[in-house]
């Protein structure tokens, strides 16, 4: 006959108090939350039952019913984050730009800006030869018009119906 391990949980101020009983032991665990303390609980049991499945209850306030709702609820309440704080447009760029003296707060201004430039292609790193698209490649000829679905070398005149 398969003997029923019972879970029972009891909440201690911000602690949960699992005591898991069955086949003749008892076992007693804390948890800081109801998801910590359903966890616990199998551990317990994997105590009382190694190398086997058993069928478990886990009550609350003696109600298994009253346990699932707690911890669905748990178990689906999103937790409380912070408000994101949002950066000023442009993001990093934006900021140091901010901090620079504009040229005319500078002076000449004419030393800065190569010197600005050469700082932004050391901050991006060059692709690999195997990810740089060939130079055979050509761009599009000017009087090709964009349309959406089709292709480059599709006729720009409609197909003529058959009768």
């Amino acid at each position: 006959m398969v003997e029923t391990i019972t879970a029972t949980y009891k909440h201690d101020n911000d602690d949960w108090t699992i005591t898991v009983s069955g086949r003749g032991k008892e076992l007693t665990g804390k948890a800081p939350g109801i998801i910590a303390a359903r966890d616990r609980a199998d551990q317990l049991v994997e105590k009382l039952a190694p190398n086997e499945r058993p069928t478990v209850v886990h009550l609350l306030n003696g109600n298994a019913l009253e346990f699932t709702s707690a911890y669905m609820a748990a178990r689906l309440t999103l937790p409380e984050i912070a408000p994101l704080e949002i950066p000023p447009s442009g993001g990093a760029k934006a900021t140091k730009d901010a901090a620079a003296p504009s040229a005319s707060e500078s002076g000449s201004g004419k030393a800065e800006a190569p010197a600005a430039a050469q700082k932004d292609k050391a901050a991006k790193p060059a692709l690999p030869p195997s990810k740089q698209l060939p130079k055979e490649v050509e761009d599009r000829k000017p009087d090709e018009a964009s349309r959406p679905g089709v292709t480059a070398g599709a006729s720009a005149t409609p197909p003529v119906a058959r009768a």
